[in-house]
């Protein structure tokens, strides 16, 4: 904890799973009285999502190396060049941060290395089970490197000392947070009485996910007071509505959406979640402690999506569903079991509590704090 107004330079890109807890710790610091700067790329997602948050935000264009072209390394190297060059120009205008945080991906790389020149300390993030390059590489000279899942910290035990490697949780936005579920169910239309269940499957969907519970809709509508909110991704919507073939009174219960922007009050409003198990999706799940069925998927590097679940799973918060049991009938007679059972619901939602995943901001800030004041 400090008192001083600490500059923080923070690196975050390319999907949502990197950029929104970098977005949540920012809020959690400017909350604090400390100012954050963000560098990432303009044609990235990170250049749409820093400026409507309200962030400053310092564009530079880096790329990653891609192993099967060696002939990537020279642009790569050129790129991450010159985007050092725009950060040394920045510190120089601007002054030199206190702090450096990074989330992961290859944007981080030449924030890390300046900052290391200059002697600035920098703390890592890491959201998935299984760590990334980026993270691995630069970890041998990071004051903290913070996990969001404690599975993570094989990866960098001998890369850095065990009093680093500090487990925090996966920061959530405080739009999510906040969230109610009076507002939720007034945004969705449920009923309060009502049982809620919400289908997703990440920003692109999952259509073995949707295949499955589409599947079940004559028996899952069968079940008096049970609401679908289905989002299917923005390219599988119009074969989702095909599939189900909803009539208009079916449509009054069970919702076919392409996207969710409002997630939090999506979850809030929920009372069991059926999804896939992305870092970003059980770090949500978990902060608003929403019972769920996950469905890792099965081609996610190292299988990350299947450690990712155990994280609420192993808590009892969860029921976990490989991918090629989605066809089976344990599948869908779980899942109706779990909108029948209120009880078992309460029980799983206590235990995600007892996670205490909405504190993570908090916690991956009080890091950022504590390595600050480790500057020499």
């Amino acid at each position: 904890m400090t008192d001083r107004k600490l500059e923080v330079a923070i690196a975050a890109g390319g999907t949502a799973g990197h950029i929104n807890p970098a977005l949540a710790l920012a809020e959690e610091l400017s909350a604090r009285g400390h100012h954050v700067r963000f560098f990432g790329q303009t044609a990235k997602l990170e250049g749409t999502l820093v400026p409507q948050a309200g962030f400053d935000f310092t564009p530079i264009v880096v790329t990653g190396f891609d192993r099967s072209r060696p002939w990537t390394l020279v642009s790569a190297l050129v790129r991450e060049h010159h985007a050092r060059s725009v950060i040394e120009g920045t510190f120089d205008k601007l002054g030199v941060p206190d702090v450096a945080v990074g989330f992961g991906a290859y944007v981080e790389l030449p924030l890390m290395d300046s900052c290391r020149h200059r002697k600035v300390p920098y703390v890592l993030h890491e959201q998935n089970s299984v760590a990334g390059l980026a993270n691995r590489t630069l970890a041998s000279h990071a004051s903290r490197v913070c996990i969001a899942l404690p599975q993570a910290k094989s990866a960098f035990e001998g890369k850095a000392a065990d009093s680093a490697i500090v487990v925090t949780g996966n920061p959530v936005r405080r739009s999510v947070l906040g969230a109610s579920r009076e507002a939720g169910r007034s945004a969705f239309s449920i009923p309060d009485d009502a049982t809620m269940l919400l289908v997703f499957g990440g920003s692109l969907g999952a259509k073995h996910v949707n295949d499955a519970v589409a599947a079940l809709k004559d028996k899952i509508l069968a079940l008096p007071d049970v609401y679908v909110v289905h989002s299917t991704g923005k390219e599988l919507y119009d074969d989702v509505v095909d599939e189900l073939a909803l009539s208009d009174q079916e449509r009054k219960r069970w919702q076919v959406v392409p996207y969710i922007s409002n997630m939090g009050e999506a979850l809030a409003a929920s009372d069991l979640v059926l999804s896939r198990a992305g870092a970003s999706s059980i770090a949500e799940i978990a902060a608003l402690a929403v019972p769920s069925v996950l469905v890792p998927y099965p081609l996610a590097t190292a299988d990350h999506q299947t450690t990712n679940a155990h994280f609420l799973v192993d808590a009892g918060a969860a029921v976990l569903v490989p991918d090629d049991k989605l066809d089976g009938p344990a599948f869908g007679e779980g899942l109706l079991e779990l909108l029948q059972d209120g009880e078992k619901r309460q029980r799983m939602r206590q235990a995600a509590r007892g996670l205490g995943q909405a504190r993570a901001a908090a916690a991956l800030a009080d890091e950022v704090e504590r390595a600050a004041g480790s500057r020499s």
